[in-house]
């Protein structure tokens, strides 16, 4: 059966283990965690991909799948259960003469090229799915088909105390790239990839084979195949992004992002010309008591809030029991803190259950760290994790 043509095809990568989220990730891919109340973190390229006219989406998985693959399911939330196209889930399996795992980005790319080429594009989107951002990815592609780009990577200007966290580039004033470096000790610019790139199919696979061919390439965009379209001279071009946009691959700036949904300067969710989609729980809506006092916080659907929330984010189905505090902290889905507890500056992963009177967490300061107590963990009242 030969597919319809489409013009771009999205490869969102999303098999990372997270290791920086240490407790968070241990059961689930990175893209997988919740964020923001009601969402996980993949709804965001997901849905920036529905809200761009992008509908045909390979989803590269590899690490603790299963979470991830039943939430995704058929594509439906963001619109994307189509006919033609739509959404698939692309697992690394055995190939002749081929290792069963993805070697890295770029390898996760050349071991799917059949599924790219069944759709003859003109242009593959390569997208990352541990990314909080909103982005029109059509602009990108125009901007890639104006500048008759082989590749152009999209850049974000970042601190440079930060800059050696992230691939840094340099660009002349047409905006073409003229230096490359993955995470460097001493970067030459703040100029940063944010991971999210557009590539003419036909420049991509011949670089694919090429670096596939190399016995000492690590098999990754930033470190290997950027550099080698650069170093043979291919129009490499920076489209610079200005918007919010997080890599949110530590526990820091997890919170972070999720503290920002809060503040006045911060991530605003709520246009209505750019839904971020999710697939919703089926809750009734949430149920705060006489007593509870709610302040500067995001209370998701199915929540019961009988204490204090204060400067925190409560995902659906928490139960937040009598004369209980909760300040500063992220508490995510079907979680119970019961009567006479304190919870401060903490992330309370998934069905966690807290004992009656227990404190969690110090106060946010300078000296205190970020408390992470793992999914379905069970804190009895001795504080111990069961």
């Amino acid at each position: 059966m030969r597919l319809a043509k489409k013009e771009c095809v999205a490869m969102l990568l999303a098999g990372g283990q997270g290791s920086r989220l240490g407790a968070l990730t241990a059961k689930i891919a990175k893209p997988s965690v919740p964020f923001g109340g009601k969402y996980r973190i993949i709804d965001f390229a997901l849905s920036n991909c529905t809200n761009s006219g992008i509908d045909t989406i390979g989803v590269l998985t590899q690490y603790q799948p299963l979470i991830l693959n039943s939430y995704i399911g058929d594509g439906k939330s963001w619109d994307l259960d189509r006919m033609h196209g739509g959404i698939q889930i692309l697992p690394p399996y055995q190939r002749v003469g081929d290792s069963e795992w993805y070697l890295g980005t770029a390898n996760s790319i050349y071991q799917n090229m059949d599924f790219i080429d069944q759709y003859r594009p003109e242009y593959v989107l390569i997208l990352s799915g541990d990314h909080i951002y909103k982005m029109d990815y059509s602009l990108m592609v125009d901007y890639h088909k104006k500048m008759d780009a082989d590749c152009t990577i999209s850049v974000i200007d970042v601190p440079i105390k930060e800059a050696s966290r992230f691939g840094i580039l340099s660009s002349d004033e047409s905006g073409r790239i003229t230096d490359f470096e993955e995470k460097p000790k001493r970067p030459k610019s703040t100029q940063a990839s944010m991971g999210i790139y557009v590539f003419k199919w036909n420049k991509l696979k011949k670089y694919l084979e090429i670096d596939d061919k190399n016995p000492d390439s690590s098999n990754d965009f930033g470190k290997d195949l950027i550099p080698l379209m650069l170093r043979s001279g291919e129009k490499l071009y920076a489209y610079k992004f200005t918007g919010y946009w997080k890599d949110v691959g530590t526990i820091d700036s997890l919170w972070q992002a999720n503290m920002d949904l809060l503040g006045e300067n911060g991530f605003e969710l709520s246009e209505e010309n750019w839904i971020i989609y999710s697939r919703h729980a089926e809750k009734p809506p949430h149920y705060t008591g006489r007593d509870a006092v709610i302040k500067n916080s995001i209370v998701s659907e199915g929540a019961v809030i009988l204490g204090t929330v204060e400067n925190s984010v409560v995902f659906s189905g928490v139960t937040i029991g009598e004369n209980a505090l909760v300040k500063d902290s992220v508490v995510m889905a079907d979680v119970v803190i019961n009567k006479d507890c304190v919870v401060n500056y903490s992330i309370i992963d998934e069905m966690v259950t807290i004992g009656p009177g227990l404190k969690i967490g110090k106060p946010k300061g300078e000296d205190s760290e970020i408390t992470v107590i793992p999914r379905e963990s069970v804190i009895n009242n001795m504080g111990g994790l069961v």
